[in-house]
């Protein structure tokens, strides 16, 4: 959905950009077909079950806790050092099996991972954040629009995310997440997190929107995967966020519409979260900041 603001009315007359928005109703008709074929699901699961094994490997002690702590010494000291001054670090990672790429037919994997720091705060206050699903809307917005537990046992969350997100469309997601949180000792903690219902929004904020059935929708999202991780030293909290997602591939003669959807927003998104949780932990701490309205 491009943005047509400040365009007179002349240049429509003229038909300046008939063409253009004929082409953008086009695609956006032949993009809404889009099926989940069982083999993308399965791709995107033996994937999701590689990057699961090698999580709980590092998490019982066979690897780093925090991803950073892997990289080459002269690396790690330079991303330390960024983070302490306030920026957040992304990268990109891939799961290989067998040192082989885990092909993912008519789909796309995106695999991501996220680390900030929080001076002066402490894992319970971090926790505090990331646990609070009924304020998510707040924290995380415009990202998330709206946020609530479902339900909850202990550290066993089920919650619903509504997402928008805006890459030269925009689209509107209803997501259903299964959660769970565990502590790892007096100043570790992590969580894992799988999306159990993504449902693309159709007509949104209409009175007849209603929920596109998962998985025979546009594609923008079939799929996606959360490994937190939260470390208490060094006077704060590190915090690391790794998401693997599922999408569509991109058809051919509409990379210039839903390429930079399906390709920028993964790693867009999980840079604003980690840059939202950063501001929320803040906020919290005595004579913290106040939570900024939007992007």
């Amino acid at each position: 959905m491009g943005h047509l603001r400040g365009l007179s009315d002349s240049r429509f007359r003229n038909g300046v950009l008939a063409v253009p928005l004929g082409l953008a109703l086009v695609a956006a008709s032949v993009a809404s077909a889009a099926t989940l074929r069982p083999d993308t699901r399965a791709a995107f699961q033996r994937y999701v079950q590689l990057t699961e094994q090698r999580n709980q490997r590092e998490i019982l002690g066979d690897g780093p806790f925090l991803w950073i702590d892997g990289l080459p010494e002269a690396r790690r000291t330079e991303v330390y050092e960024r983070l302490k001054s306030g920026e957040v670090e992304v990268e990109r990672l891939e799961t290989r099996e067998n040192g082989k790429r885990i092909p993912c037919p008519e789909g796309l994997i995106h695999h991501w991972i996220g680390t900030a720091f929080v001076p002066g705060a402490t894992l319970v206050q971090v926790l505090s954040v990331l646990d609070d699903y009924n304020h998510h809307s707040k924290y995380y917005r415009p990202d998330v629009e709206r946020s609530r537990i479902e339900w909850r046992e202990g550290d066993h969350f089920l919650v619903f995310l509504r997402f928008r997100r805006t890459k030269i469309i925009t689209v509107v997601l209803n997501t259903e997440h299964d959660v769970r949180y565990f502590r790892d000792g007096p100043a570790r903690a992590h969580s894992r997190s799988s999306a159990i219902r993504i449902a693309q929004v159709e007509d949104a904020g209409k009175p007849d929107e209603h929920d596109r059935a998962p998985g025979d929708d546009d594609g923008f999202l079939w799929g996606m995967e959360t490994w937190w991780r939260m470390e208490e030293k060094d006077g704060g909290v590190y915090v690391q966020s790794e998401v693997a997602s599922l999408t569509r591939d991109i058809p051919i003669g509409l990379g210039w519409m839903i390429g930079p959807f399906v390709t920028s927003i993964p790693k867009e998104s999980l840079r604003f979260t980690m840059e939202s949780t950063r501001r929320a932990a803040l906020s919290k701490l005595p004579g913290g900041l106040a939570q900024p309205s939007g992007r």
